[in-house]
């Protein structure tokens, strides 16, 4: 083994999950992958892991009672818990709507030792129906669907997250940048 490949193996990288919260069309996933792009030019690991694709791949066939919500985001914690352990920067640009849910989340990233940081990305409804970018709002209004979180469903805001994101009040870019800033003073960036 050559002198460079013992340096760049002694190199660890902290891992971490960053939990991103919020109503629908909120703005998760766009922030989500704005941070993750400009993690990765800075030579970070990272995974996003979109609440929708989780859906169709890990957690294909729950649907969205209370325990499934739960199970939903248990599995997702727990994937992103395994990644973190390991060096990698996962963003989690998921509602997970109840507090103990998320909460339990965080517990079991205390009992691995493995960073989790909390966001909630807080944008009004009014704002996220009027973004509707899945139409989920406009289908509720029609009487298309029901269990809408935030509208006939409950969505439990973190009371202390470890940051707020007013996402209607800034870009993208600003959003971003703003979660990055946390990651710097937490030395997980």
């Amino acid at each position: 083994m050559t002198t460079d490949q013992e340096s760049s193996m002694s190199v660890t990288e902290t891992g971490a999950t960053i939990w991103l919260t919020g109503l629908p069309s909120a703005g998760k996933t766009t922030i989500a992958y704005e941070l993750a792009g400009r993690l990765r030019t800075e030579g970070h690991k990272v995974e996003v892991l979109d609440g929708d694709e989780i859906r169709e791949f890990l957690s294909a066939g729950l649907g969205f009672s209370r325990e499934d919500r739960h199970t939903n985001v248990a599995r997702i914690g727990f994937v992103a818990e395994l990644l973190a352990a390991n060096g990698v920067k996962v963003l989690v640009p998921v509602i997970a709507p109840f507090a103990d849910s998320r909460e339990a989340v965080r517990k079991r990233h205390a009992a691995e030792s493995t960073g989790y940081l909390e966001v909630h990305v807080a944008t009004p409804v009014e704002v996220c129906s009027v973004r509707d970018v899945k139409g989920l709002y406009a289908k509720q209004a029609a009487g298309e669907i029901s269990g809408l979180t935030g509208v006939d469903d409950p969505y439990e805001a973190p009371e202390s997250p470890d940051l707020r994101i007013e996402s209607h009040q800034q870009t993208v870019q600003e959003s971003a940048a703003a979660l990055h800033a946390l990651l710097t003073e937490r030395g997980l960036a």
